[in-house]
């Protein structure tokens, strides 16, 4: 058991039967009465994400979250399929539960699995991926004025990435996982 002062960004607990992962952290004392935390977490069996509130001295069943190496496989209706890359054991995750990873899996990406107790709960993207560029407008030289330069392209899993104008439909652009954004124009 942890006090919820100790949550932190990042921290995995157990609250009433249900696992979930700390991505907000805020801590108000008052002028008087008790302080509060409050935290956004995404549940991390169902993927949703909600606002949960303590009073300070509360305390919650912290969990030991583990990683590991795997690798997407294939899609199938809301079912991502996924192998654990040590043990080459196949699993599948709900699409609700992939919610901010949806827009950068691709076949045969390698992402760390996260799981607790055997159970996966979801999966970590690399920094950035290498994606091709299925629709890019022509860029027009002198083009500039609105915009500085730049167009949105989409790429092959439907993401769509403002790019400078030299990037063309085929080309392969690395993008950042964490903010969208074009990163470099790859192999």
């Amino acid at each position: 058991m942890i006090d919820v002062n100790e949550l932190r960004k990042g921290t995995a607990f157990e609250l009433d039967g249900d696992l979930f992962l700390v991505l907000e952290y805020w801590h108000n004392k008052p002028g008087r009465g008790n302080a509060t935390v409050r935290v956004k977490v995404r549940n991390l069996r169902t993927g949703a994400i909600v606002d949960k509130t303590f009073v300070s001295g509360d305390r919650v069943q912290d969990i030991e979250v583990q990683t590991s190496n795997a690798q997407f496989l294939y899609k199938e209706d809301n079912l991502y399929h996924f192998m654990d890359m040590t043990t080459y054991e196949q699993f599948a995750l709900d699409e609700g539960m992939l919610q901010d990873a949806l827009p950068y899996l691709k076949e045969n990406l390698e992402v760390r699995l996260r799981s607790h107790d055997g159970e996966p709960l979801g999966i970590e993207l690399p920094p950035s991926v290498d994606l091709v560029v299925t629709d890019a407008p022509i860029g027009i030289a002198g083009d500039t004025a609105a915009g500085g330069g730049t167009k949105v392209v989409t790429v092959e899993t439907g993401l769509k990435v403002t790019t400078p104008l030299f990037i063309n439909t085929g080309d392969v652009i690395r993008v950042d996982t964490r903010t969208g954004a074009y990163v470099t124009r790859a192999g």
